[in-house]
C-alpha cells in the first residue's frame, strides 16, 4: 500500500496536534486555591495543611525566659518556619506570675505543609529563612539553648532541606556566634496563606 501524499493540509493537523500536546505538557499546574504553580519550577510546589498539636518542655542551665516570652518567641519562630498564621502557643508549667521562670514551656497547636502528593494542594514555595536575623549578637547568644531544642525537636515537624545549624552553648556563659540555624522550608504562596488564615481555629488550648 502506498503512503498517503502529504498536503498542506495534513501538515497544518499535525502541528496543530502537536502544539496543543505541548500545552498540555507544560502548562501550569492550578492549585486548590486557585493560582498557578509551574510544573517545571523547582521552588514552587502544591502543598496541602497538616494539623499538628504538641507540648514543647524548655530545658536550661544559662537562659530562663518569662512564661509569655517563650510564648512569643516561640511564636515567632514557628511563623518563620511556615506555621499557618491561625497557630496558638500557650504556655504551661508555668510557676511565676512575671519575670523569668524556671519551669516554663508551651503548648501548641498548628497547622504545617507538606507536599500534596496526589492530593488536591495550594500554592507555596521554598523560602530560606534565618531564624535569628531578628536577634542582635548578645540576644541570639542568648537564644542558643532554645534554638538548639527547636532544631532538634520543632524543624523536623517541617517541610525543610538544605539545613545550616551549629550550636555550641555553653553553661552559664552567653558566646558570641555559638549558635546559628538557616533552612530552606515550605512556605505558602500569598493568596493562599490569606484564603487559609480565615479557617475558624477549634477549640482552644488551655493552659
Amino acid at each position: 500500500m502506498q503512503n498517503e501524499p502529504l498536503t498542506r493540509c495534513n501538515v497544518r493537523q499535525e502541528v496543530l496536534a502537536v502544539a496543543a500536546l505541548a500545552a498540555v505538557l507544560f502548562s501550569p499546574v492550578a492549585g486548590a486555591d486557585g493560582a498557578a504553580v509551574p510544573a517545571s519550577d523547582p521552588s514552587h510546589a502544591l502543598a496541602v495543611w497538616v494539623p499538628l498539636q504538641l507540648t514543647f518542655p524548655y530545658r536550661h542551665v544559662t537562659t530562663q525566659y518569662s512564661c509569655s516570652g517563650l510564648e512569643n518567641r516561640m511564636k515567632s519562630l514557628l511563623l518563620k518556619l511556615g506555621a499557618r498564621p491561625d497557630l496558638e502557643v500557650r504556655g504551661y508549667g508555668c510557676t511565676q506570675l512575671s519575670g523569668p521562670d524556671p519551669l516554663a514551656g508551651v503548648k501548641i497547636r498548628m497547622s504545617v505543609l507538606e507536599p500534596a502528593g496526589a492530593r488536591p494542594g495550594l500554592g507555596a514555595h521554598w523560602q530560606r529563612v534565618d531564624l535569628l536575623d531578628d536577634r542582635d549578637t548578645p540576644e541570639a547568644a542568648g537564644d542558643c539553648e532554645l534554638i538548639e531544642q527547636v532544631a532538634q525537636k520543632i524543624l523536623p515537624l517541617f517541610t525543610r532541606r538544605n539545613i545550616d545549624y551549629h550550636a555550641s552553648c555553653q553553661a552559664r556563659t552567653l558566646v558570641p556566634g555559638a549558635v546559628r540555624l538557616q533552612a530552606e522550608v515550605l512556605v505558602a504562596d500569598q493568596k493562599a496563606a490569606s484564603v487559609s488564615a480565615s479557617i475558624p481555629p477549634g477549640a482552644p488550648l488551655q493552659r
